[in-house]
């Protein structure tokens, strides 16, 4: 074959290459054309329904905290959380946890700029805390409130907030139990508590948890899990609790705790002595306790006074438990202590009431 065959042919190959490159049923260099997709099915047009429609009223919270780097140093660290809208005036809540300590507050809504916010109230007890605006945009849109006392098992609940910082994220699941008990301080247990197995992550705390129809049923609290991180395991306060704390730390900055004017004995001495009970340890002058005849520990002679055993029947084994049942009786209303006096059971009628600093 001669040199100018061989460019020939080397020629009618290239051609031939080229031509294969873009004829039918070859692959294409360019974009493919997208198919079309029609509509959402109608479940998944609701949840995107609900998405968009609660989205803007879910805060991004970030507060400023001063640190220990040493002895004589510090540093400020910076942390973040979720929160929500809960009314038109500019008042934002979201978890004690989330705000405790903070020297400054920000609070970030939808795509917005973050604005500064102050501390209006809060309750460790019930780890919940109020945050106001200080300059709230026009058309807030609070969450509406649902109910936490009808939810049942295997209801599809929602939960928004900022996992990880990052912001905006829904994620679905069911009402895994009912009446969970979460410890929030040393002594106090909130009871009622729903367990979710939507996934919550560090920095969903403080957030809304709802229902199919976009309601409040809860706030996004905690998570059992041992690498930080979602289980499957999580906690939502309810929202009846919410809606009886939240207004009262909107006007007065505390939250009612309900009490029978008792100074328990401490739990770690009470456990150590083998007693199941609640040890009453003082009883305060002119308080229902002391009208209703408790007596209490004799702290001269060592002598054992009373031992609360349960409370309206329900047992108190424990400090935390008897706490729980006082808040489950409510301030205002008349509980029926057993006691242990003496080596025998007894009954007595004490008033429930506000014993909150």
């Amino acid at each position: 074959m001669t040199i100018g065959t061989m460019s020939n042919h080397l020629l009618r190959l290239l051609l031939a290459a080229a031509f294969a490159l873009h004829a039918p049923g070859t692959h294409a260099t360019g974009p493919r054309p997208v198919a079309p997709r029609g509509p959402l099915p109608e479940a998944e047009q609701q949840v995107a329904e609900l998405f968009e429609a609660s989205a803007p009223s879910v805060a991004y919270i970030t507060s400023e905290v001063l640190q220990a780097t040493g002895l004589f140093s510090a540093e400020l660290a910076r942390s973040a959380g979720s929160g929500f809208v809960w009314d038109e005036a500019g008042h934002v809540v979201t978890n004690n946890h989330v705000v405790e300590g903070a020297r400054r507050l920000f609070v970030q809504l939808d795509a917005g700029q973050p604005i500064e916010a102050t501390l209006v109230g809060r309750s460790p007890e019930y780890d919940l805390a109020v945050l106001r605006l200080a300059k709230p945009p026009r058309r807030l849109r609070p969450i509406p409130l649902g109910s936490s006392k009808d939810l049942r098992i295997g209801q599809t609940v929602y939960a928004i907030g900022n996992p990880f910082g990052l912001s905006r994220t829904l994620t679905r699941g069911l009402v895994s139990a009912l009446d969970r008990e979460l410890p929030t301080t040393e002594y106090r247990e909130v009871s009622g508590v729903i367990q979710t197995d939507a996934a919550i992550n560090p920095g969903n705390s403080g957030g809304p948890l709802l229902d199919s129809a976009g309601r409040l049923v809860g706030v996004n609290t905690a998570i059992r899990s041992a690498s930080g991180s979602s289980s499957g395991v999580g906690f939502a306060i309810p929202v009846d609790l919410v809606n009886r704390v939240v207004p009262a730390l909107i006007a007065r900055g505390r939250a009612p705790l309900p009490g029978i004017g008792i100074a328990p004995v401490r739990p770690d001495l009470v456990a150590r002595a083998g007693i199941s009970g609640v040890v009453v340890g003082e009883v305060g002058r002119g308080s229902p306790a002391a009208q209703a005849g408790l007596q209490a520990l004799n702290r001269r002679t060592g002598e054992l006074g009373d031992v609360i055993v349960a409370v309206n029947g329900r047992p108190t084994a424990t400090l935390s438990t008897f706490v729980a049942e006082l808040d489950r009786a409510g301030i205002g209303s008349q509980a029926e202590l057993t006691v242990i006096r003496a080596g025998r059971e007894m009954k007595l009628r004490v008033k429930v009431v506000d014993v909150a600093p």
